[in-house]
């Protein structure tokens, strides 16, 4: 009896025991044949799909540069008498309507071009009063031909001493108050300024007492070093940034390269033109100049947002199908902004995950 229940007991054991291996066999199979992962139905119609494609190789060139006005599109407002300057009411930076007074010049050349100006009508009134009397002389046979001519030459004179006077006068103003008008010709900004009131002037200053811009279009001008002289071209597009506006481009052309090097930094000017919506570029801002230099030489190109960066190796998600993703590794030349370059990896035509691609390259790798 005792011998039975021994025997019974190592069989149950046993029994206990093989129960157990087959539960942790039947664990195993079921990690090993664990579902792969599928793209949420959700998810799958906002994903970005990219095609590989094939395209020369283009490297970005930046080069440091200042924002300025259009020095072509400036109207320069030099005093056109001498005087005192009085009543200046702008700012540089204000912004100006065409007529509006910038300053008043006080100034004793204005009152001499008044006298001028009514001495000039006066004499002309004068003048053909001579030349009637001359010719009812004439009718009579109390005055020669000559007489006649001489009047009319002199009414003739007057008359154009009156018309130089009168223009005078309009390069003036047409002020017969002694008082000189300093107007905007346009509208725009006053970008320099370089008198205030008080401030005693002559007809012959070198600087402009005010410079006015519109600031529609403005310069950026940037330094090019030697290595890169052969890679800018007059035409060339132009992106600027800033770091007033991060994440804005503001797109251009090359104008003008001014192919000489500054004998002390060793750099070419650069001049870029561009259009300045909403005047958010303003005169003296720092900027930076991005060129595209395209090599002979092709690659396969993808967009950057593609790339996923883990472990020191760049990879990409290839997309079949929501059930079929593949991690593929990949070598990667050269990143130029929205675009990368790839030397292996993928092949053209395939199709990418441009967006998400981080959330479903954790999903595949947990």
């Amino acid at each position: 009896m005792n011998a039975l229940i021994y025997k019974s007991g190592i069989f149950l054991t046993a029994g206990v025991l093989a129960l157990g291996m087959f539960s942790c066999n039947q664990h195993h199979d079921d990690e090993d044949t664990r579902q792969p992962y599928v793209i949420p139905d959700s998810l799958m119609r906002t994903l970005k799909i990219d095609t590989v494609k094939t395209s020369n190789i283009t490297s970005a060139l930046k080069f440091s540069g200042v924002v300025d006005f259009n020095t072509d599109k400036v109207e320069n407002i030099y005093p056109l008498v001498s005087g005192n300057l009085q009543d200046v009411t702008v700012m540089p930076g204000d912004y100006v309507h065409a007529g509006q007074t910038l300053g008043v010049v006080r100034s004793a050349e204005i009152a001499n071009y008044t006298s001028s100006l009514e001495s000039a009508r006066a004499q002309v009134q004068i003048t053909k009063k001579q030349l009637q009397q001359q010719q009812d002389l004439a009718k009579s046979g109390l005055a020669s031909q000559v007489d006649v001519v001489s009047a009319q030459s002199n009414y003739e004179q007057a008359i154009a001493a009156y018309t130089a006077a009168q223009r005078v006068m309009s390069m003036n103003g047409n002020s017969t108050s002694g008082q000189y008008l300093l107007k905007s010709p346009i509208d725009g900004f006053v970008v320099a300024k370089n008198a205030n009131s008080g401030t005693n002037i002559r007809s012959d200053n070198s600087s402009p007492l005010f410079v006015i811009s519109d600031l529609k279009n403005v310069w950026v001008e940037a330094n090019v070093y030697e290595e890169n002289i052969g890679k800018v071209h007059e035409g060339d597009t132009a992106e600027v940034t800033t770091i007033s506006y991060p994440g804005k481009v503001f797109t251009g052309k090359v104008n003008r390269l001014m192919n000489t090097l500054d004998p002390t930094t060793k750099v070419m000017k650069m001049r870029v033109i561009l259009s300045n919506p909403g005047y958010l570029l303003k005169p003296q801002m720092f900027a930076t100049v991005s060129l595209n230099d395209k090599e002979n030489k092709k690659a396969i190109a993808i967009s950057s947002t593609d790339l996923i960066f883990d472990h020191s190796q760049y990879y990409v998600l290839i997309l079949q199908d929501k059930k079929n993703v593949q991690i593929r590794p990949v070598n990667v030349i050269s990143i130029n902004g929205k675009t990368a370059y790839l030397s292996s990896g993928v092949a053209p035509g395939e199709r990418l995950i441009g967006s998400d691609a981080l959330l479903i390259y954790g999903s595949l790798n947990s």
